[in-house]
């Protein structure tokens, strides 16, 4: 499936206390993105909802844990991460209030 808007491209924003630090020392933002979509769509979505600039993006990808329930054997389906770096006066108000 091809993403068709940016909200489809960006789907919510890792908020823990590594990507919270990174963000207050380095202006690193950390999205988790489908797993279609590349780096030159990954800075036009995030430019485009957060009217920001981007500096930088350098994308994850995530394989899937295994997880028991019962005797059977099941997969948690993989995923894709991206780090963003904001210019220097760039800021994005969902990682300033955390």
């Amino acid at each position: 499936m091809i993403p068709s808007t940016y909200y489809d491209i960006i789907r919510y924003p890792v908020l823990t206390e590594k990507t919270m630090e990174a963000y207050k020392v380095c202006r690193q933002c950390t999205f988790a993105v489908d797993r279609t979509a590349n780096k030159v769509e990954i800075r036009k979505a995030v430019e485009s909802l957060f009217k920001v600039k981007v500096d930088d993006v350098r994308t994850i990808r995530t394989k899937g844990k295994k997880k028991r329930v019962g005797k059977t054997m099941g997969k948690k389906p993989d995923g894709k991460k991206t780090i963003v770096t904001l210019k220097p006066d760039q800021k994005i108000e969902i990682f300033e209030g955390v």
